[in-house]
């Protein structure tokens, strides 16, 4: 399939030309919102994460009656370059305002350079190197995601619970230099404070079948390993797959980060022992809504926090009842008054 071809299946599946919103007070808005253009440029859909963000930026979109296009990276989320193309190509459209959650810090740079007008950026997830895109002359407008490195913090936390001091901890990272996993993973280190040792570190670039391999590899080496941190779900899932054929799965505490559905069902039924929950589906919808509130003047916070959650088997059957929404209610600095 040409690139051309596969932006457009990509783009029928997952882009709305939304039109009317919902009763009550969402009329106004929808109103306020109807033609305005929105691009999206978000990563692959073979990640369930990715797939929920998309959700929340259509819903929200069709909610507030916007016309949005949204393209996602091809599956491995290594076509950098692609991913690029994509923005540009849907530039095309002339949206009002971009939301993008690029592949690296840098490999969208090139491409909002060449933006054709200067209509607010909103950066979700992984962060744009903003003092690139501002040599480029483009200026990003708000950057809403999870604190990564605070978070990564929340899961040593959450492994000094299931382990014994001293205990023997390994590190399942992503892609290499990527922003995203180096942030969670720093958070981890630092949230030790004494209480286990990090003792191996690996990469798996985020994929659930590389993560089964490191881990059988580091079981060989240390078959008595304590514990497992993996900085995405998908890395967790590969861990416990692991465990799993050596006859330990559940025996071994393994840590994720993500909270997409079939980690929590994980947690619920033993295989993971906790996941730190961020909230795709919020991010999209707070990307949304800052695009809306930045076409209507209004001015927006340079970052937002998204809402991120401890799941346990304490928790997770409300975080299941809920998902893909946030279990708690969270501060939204968008939200229109009643």
């Amino acid at each position: 399939m040409t690139r051309a071809a596969r932006l457009m299946a990509v783009t029928a599946a997952v882009v709305a030309v939304l039109s009317a919103g919902c009763g009550g007070d969402e009329k106004g808005e929808a109103r306020d919102a109807r033609n305005v253009r929105l691009a999206a440029v978000i990563k692959a859909l073979d990640n369930p994460f990715f797939v929920t963000m998309r959700d929340g930026l259509v819903a929200t979109a069709r909610r507030q009656g916007a016309r949005l296009r949204v393209a996602a990276a091809p599956s491995g989320a290594q076509d950098a370059t692609g991913q690029g193309t994509d923005l540009e190509r849907l530039a095309g459209s002339r949206p009002s305002c971009y939301v993008v959650n690029p592949l690296s810090r840098t490999n969208l740079i090139s491409a909002l350079g060449h933006l054709p007008e200067k209509a607010p950026i909103i950066n979700i997830d992984s962060p744009v190197d903003a003092d690139a895109a501002k040599a480029v002359g483009a200026e990003i407008s708000s950057y809403i995601g999870t604190d990564n490195e605070a978070a990564g913090g929340r899961a040593a936390d959450a492994m000094a619970r299931l382990v014994d001091r001293g205990a023997r901890v390994a590190l399942v990272k992503g892609i290499p230099g990527d922003a995203t996993s180096e942030a969670r993973a720093r958070g981890f280190s630092k949230g030790i404070h004494a209480r286990f040792d990090v003792v191996d570190t690996v990469a798996a670039d985020f994929e659930r079948g590389k993560a089964k391999v490191a881990a059988q590899e580091i079981l060989r080496a240390d078959p008595h390993i304590d514990g497992f941190f993996a900085v995405n779900d998908l890395m967790a899932l590969g861990v416990a797959d692991a465990l799993g054929d050596r006859g330990r799965g559940g025996e071994v505490p393994v840590v994720g980060f993500d909270g997409i559905r079939e980690a929590l069902l994980a947690v619920k039924h033993d295989a993971l022992s906790a996941t730190v929950s961020q909230y795709p589906y919020a991010m999209g919808q707070l990307a949304i809504e800052a695009c809306l509130q930045a076409v209507r003047g209004g001015s927006l916070p340079s970052q937002v926090d998204a809402p991120a959650q401890v799941v346990t088997p304490d928790n997770v059957d409300r975080a299941l009842a809920n998902f893909p929404k946030p279990v708690e209610r969270f501060d939204d600095p968008f939200a229109q008054p009643d």
